[in-house]
Order: structure tokens, then C-alpha cells, then sequence
């Protein structure tokens, strides 16, 4: 970053979108309509019918905007804090509507005035320049975009937030900056960055499809096994897209949080603009393939698409509601699973699901609510839980862990299982090691040491691992 010196007389004027901020906040406001009122959206084509500042204006109307909830440009925020210190009058200039224009500037305390859309003109580009020409006359500018053009050209120093170094180099060849705010180079790719956003360690969960496959054991029959492949890859495809509407879905929420607030879209390291054109292309190629392999497979995945589209835009807000919720769409892949392999499902098979993931289902929002509670958050933000619920849900995790168990002991005593395992008395060691990993996951939740979604966290555990290894050995036990 080059420094440079600015004259005292000059009137500092930021813009926010990609500047100040990191993200566009239209976007970011089209997203909290979605959110808030999703039936609002379908006015949006009307509102844009009258122009662009009218469509801007009838949306921040409509929502309520958090300025706290925002990714902010942090350099620029520290050297536009030092610049005010100083006695420079500061002026946030930006195309987004005056109302959260005005909600941003109050919330930072350092602007001395606001220049924005009101409804009728859209403050970007020559609107914006000769606004501030006419108010303030001599101003340096500090923008991020090649719309900012006619704004720089007349400004007295120019300054640039630059997002990559690609935007730089074109930028410079037409303005000569006096300053230049650079993103941190030490980013991970965009590859890793979508990795990340697409959740690819969460496909675990779909190799729930094999189950039926596996416990009818037909799961050397290629042609099923190839078809519940199919199946998991159609199911991962769409849970990806999920994965990033709840993202972006949730912006506000994760900036408050922890470890969330690292998700590539939260923390703007990816543009929210390629996630929404994501969704769409992920949700298409997994229902193309879903209808490929199965036409009722591919009405189950829509059952469980619009659940999930149901728990990302209202359930996951309801206490209880969200964690039956969840259990209930762990139990959805099994008989995703049965539908694409032709396999009938076993009654026990859905019960022991059922409780089982009901209960971890509870074990993510307990662990949510004690790492709340350890950082003095009495309200889960964007939950419908408070700290004082922790001993309830913890009871009622427990109880279901162990109710599952129970159904499998009541399967390992029906004639069902006698009549397809020949050593079935080997499948009662399923209960104790069942027993002892529900209780553990349940004891480290307590203690404050469970910080990952408890299916991943089997995946990373060792003792996890070891018995798993002792539950496939049960099972070939049984069967030989």
C-alpha cells in the first residue's frame, strides 16, 4: 500500500459498495427480502420497471438492516478513523439507498454527511460525481470499480480498494492512484474457497443412501450399487446448493459468530454474486441426475429439497421445530437410499434413525448454546433458543440417544433379524459400543468440546473411528 499525503481541505469521500464494505449491499438486501419477506420478490421486476433507485428504495423499506452485520474493509476503516481524528470531514458516497446508507454511517460514528440514492436518482457513476463536485468542489475519492470512472476524474487524489490484483493493473492504466487498500494476499485459492463453501466434507451424510443397500446385504449387486452411487452424487449436488443459500441466507448471523464468520461468503472472500448463480446450477445438475437414475427417487430428493428450502428459511428459527427437522431429513436419505436400490425398508431401520439422529440433531444446538453461553450470549442469535433451555435439551439429546438403542435391541430380539444374520446374537455388541458413543459425544458436548456437527466429528475422532471399525466387524460376524 502506497501512502500519500491529502490536502486538509479536501472532503474525503468513500464509496460502499466493494469499498467500505466488501460486499454489495443490494445484494446483501435482496437476500435479507428473500429472508424476511420472500414473497416480496416477486415485485421486484415491477419496482425495476421504475428505475433502479425506486426498486432500491421499495427494498430497503421492506427489511431490517443490521450496518453491525456487515464485512467491512478493516484497513480502510482504520486509516478512515486516523483521517478523522485529524479534523477531516469524511462523506460515504455510495449508490445504495439513502437508508441504509445513513444506517452505516451512524453506526461508524466518523461521517460528517451521507450522499446516496433517494428513490428517484441512482448516486453512482456521473450522478455521483457531479453531486460531489457541486457540494463539496474540491474531494478525494477512494472507490473500487471501473463505475467510479467519471468520480475519479474529477476528484483532486484518487484512491482504490483494490479486490485483486487483476482489477488493479486494468484500473491503473486509466487513474493514476495516490493510495491503494489491498486485499490480504494470503487467501486461500478460489478453488479451496468453493471446497469450502460446497461443503464437500458434509457429503458424508448422504452415504446414508448405501445403508438399505448394505443391511439388505445386496450391496455386491453392482447394478443397485451403482444406481445408489448415482443417487449420492444427485443427493450431494443439492445439498451443496442448500449449503449455500443457508449461507447466504445467514450473512448476518455468521459475521456474529465464532467460526462461522470465516465461511467464505460470510467473511466476502468469494462474491455472493457467484453464489447466487450457483444454487440454481447445482439444484439442475442434481435433479437432472436424480431423474436419470429414478423418477421416485427424484421425488424424494424433492420432498427433501423442500424441506430443507422450509428449514432454511423458517424452521431452523424454531426451538425444537429445527432439530426434528433435521432428524427427520437423515431419515429421508435412508429412504432415498431404499427407493434407488429397490431394497424395502426395515421398520427398526427408520426408528433407530429416527432417535439416533434426533439426538445429534440436539447435540449441535446444545453445543451452540454452552459455546453462547461461555461467551455471555444468553440469545442463540438467529435461534429460537436461550441459554436457559441448555438442561432441557440436554435431557431430552440423552433420552433419544438411548431410545435408539433400545430399538436395536428390540430388532436384534425380532425374528427378522434371525432370519438374516445366522450368528444374529453378535449384533447384541451393538448395543454396548451404541451406548458408549452416544454417552461420550453427549459428555464432550457437556464439557464445551464439541465444535464440529457431531457426524463430522466422528469422522475426525479416533475412538469414533475405532468404533466403527468394531461395528462393521459385528455385522460381518453375524453374517457368516
Amino acid at each position: 500500500m502506497n501512502e500519500t499525503i491529502l490536502a486538509q481541505d479536501y472532503v474525503l469521500c468513500v464509496d460502499l459498495d466493494g469499498t467500505f464494505s466488501r460486499t454489495d449491499t443490494l445484494t446483501e438486501a435482496v437476500l435479507l427480502l428473500l429472508k424476511q419477506r420472500p414473497w416480496a420478490l416477486f415485485l421486484l421486476p415491477f419496482w425495476l420497471l421504475r428505475g433502479k433507485a425506486h426498486c432500491k428504495a421499495e427494498i430497503a423499506r421492506r427489511i431490517s438492516f443490521d450496518p453491525e452485520a456487515l464485512a467491512y474493509n478493516d484497513e480502510l476503516v482504520g486509516w478512515l478513523r486516523e483521517e478523522h481524528a485529524s479534523g477531516r470531514k469524511i462523506v460515504l458516497a455510495s449508490g445504495a439507498d439513502r437508508r441504509i446508507v445513513e444506517a452505516i454511517a451512524a453506526h461508524h460514528g466518523f461521517f460528517g454527511d451521507v450522499i446516496a440514492s433517494d428513490g428517484v436518482v441512482n448516486m453512482t457513476g456521473k450522478a455521483k460525481a457531479a453531486a460531489l463536485k457541486d457540494q463539496f468542489g474540491r474531494y478525494a475519492y477512494v472507490g473500487n470499480a471501473s463505475v467510479d470512472m467519471p468520480v475519479w476524474a474529477q476528484a483532486e487524489a484518487a484512491m482504490l480498494a483494490a479486490h485483486s490484483e487483476a482489477v488493479e493493473r486494468e484500473l491503473s492504466k486509466q487513474v493514476s492512484f495516490d493510495r491503494v487498500f489491498r486485499r490480504d494476499d494470503a487467501r486461500p485459492s478460489t478453488f479451496r474457497l468453493w471446497l469450502k463453501a460446497l461443503r464437500i466434507h458434509q457429503w458424508v451424510k448422504n452415504g446414508l443412501l448405501f445403508a438399505p443397500l448394505i443391511l439388505a446385504h445386496q450391496v455386491f449387486d453392482q447394478a443397485k450399487l451403482l444406481s445408489v452411487g448415482l443417487g449420492f452424487l444427485a443427493f450431494s449436488l443439492c445439498a451443496s446448493s442448500v449449503y449455500l443459500l443457508n449461507d447466504l441466507l445467514d450473512l448476518g448471523a455468521d459475521r456474529k459468530h465464532p467460526t462461522k464468520r470465516l465461511r467464505p461468503f460470510a467473511a466476502a472472500s468469494l462474491p455472493l454474486e457467484q453464489g447466487i448463480v450457483a444454487i440454481p446450477i447445482l439444484l439442475a445438475a442434481g435433479f437432472s441426475l436424480a431423474v436419470y437414475v429414478d423418477m421416485p427417487f427424484a421425488a424424494v430428493l424433492g420432498v427433501y429439497y423442500l424441506v430443507t428450502l422450509a428449514y432454511s428459511l423458517d424452521l431452523k428459527r424454531r426451538a425444537l421445530v429445527d432439530v426434528f427437522t433435521l432428524a427427520a431429513l437423515y431419515t429421508l436419505r435412508i429412504l432415498a437410499g431404499g427407493v434407488v436400490a429397490k431394497v424395502a425398508l426395515s421398520p427398526w431401520l427408520l426408528g433407530v434413525s429416527i432417535f439416533l439422529f434426533l439426538s445429534l440433531g440436539v447435540v449441535k444446538r446444545v453445543a451452540e448454546i454452552e459455546s453462547g453461553r461461555r461467551r455471555g450470549v444468553q440469545l442463540l442469535h438467529g435461534r429460537g433458543y436461550r441459554s436457559e433451555d441448555l438442561f432441557i435439551l440436554q435431557m431430552l439429546g440423552v433420552a433419544a440417544g438411548y431410545a435408539s438403542v433400545v430399538v436395536l435391541a428390540l430388532y436384534v430380539s425380532a425374528p427378522g433379524s434371525r432370519a438374516l444374520y445366522p450368528h444374529h446374537h453378535f449384533l447384541w455388541l451393538f448395543a454396548p459400543l451404541m451406548l458408549y458413543w452416544i454417552s461420550r459425544v453427549w459428555l464432550l458436548t457437556h464439557r464445551g468440546e464439541m465444535h464440529d456437527d457431531p457426524i463430522v466429528f466422528a469422522l475426525k475422532d479416533r475412538t469414533s473411528r475405532a468404533i466403527g471399525l468394531l461395528a462393521i466387524a459385528i455385522i460381518v460376524g453375524a453374517s457368516l
